[in-house]
């Protein structure tokens, strides 16, 4: 039970802090709808699982061990954030402060939206370093690989419906009329959360730029950067 409460505070801890996965998560609510919020919520939470299953084949630790790997997940997802930024910033949809024009917006197709929530989280080599931290330095390596399962589909469920209510919250009305209030003038989401994804582009390749050594502090550290 003590080894399940530390994974569940450690990853509560990683899945609140800003990132990646909450500025798109946010940016699909407020720009769309909470529908395809919840979707992209959905996609995080599988790239999650994508990390937990390698971790527990073993291929996470050769990752990490490996300089060329990490570098090249790190600038595969760095180039996907920096292309989910500029379509959205390339996009015909007039950016518009009237928010009714804005929450009017078609759905993406629940597969696009899951698609793009996926390759945000499976990309971001804090992830791989973050779950492979948890299965070598929190969990005892003699835990029957069912207990494991279960701690990795239990984060999996706990980041979807954190960020279903994240979701949930920015596809509120009163929260979208307050962001254009205080953007009025200085953006619309179609602009802010595009800017916002590649300020975390750039600090996702300034953490990487020296190779993280896996000591007893990893999992600490990529908490409080964020996922």
């Amino acid at each position: 039970m003590s080894a399940f409460l530390t994974v569940a505070i450690v990853h509560l801890l990683a899945v609140i802090s800003p990132g990646p996965d909450f500025a798109i998560v946010t940016k699909q609510s407020l720009t769309i709808s909470r529908r395809t919020g919840i979707y992209t919520a959905l996609g995080v939470a599988l790239g999650l699982g994508l990390h937990t299953t390698y971790s527990l084949l073993g291929i996470g630790f050769v990752i990490s061990q490996s300089i060329v790997l990490y570098n090249i997940i790190k600038w595969i997802g760095a180039l996907y954030l920096i292309y989910i930024g500029w379509k959205s910033l390339t996009a015909k949809a007039e950016a518009q402060a009237d928010i009714t024009r804005t929450t009017n917006r078609p759905d993406l197709p629940a597969l696009t939206a899951i698609r793009i929530g996926f390759l945000t989280n499976a990309l971001n080599p804090k992830a791989t370093l973050f779950i492979l931290a948890l299965f070598t330095q929190i969990i005892d390596p003699e835990t029957p690989l069912a207990i494991q399962m279960f701690y990795g589909a239990y984060m999996s469920t706990a980041t979807f419906v954190w960020f279903s209510l994240v979701a949930s919250f920015f596809s509120l009305s009163i929260i979208q009329h307050a962001f254009h209030r205080i953007h009025d003038g200085k953006g619309t989401p179609e602009t802010f959360f595009p800017k916002l994804i590649q300020e975390f582009t750039s600090k996702r390749i300034a953490w990487g730029s020296n190779f993280p050594a896996s000591d007893g502090h990893l999992t600490a550290h990529v908490a409080e950067a964020g996922l």
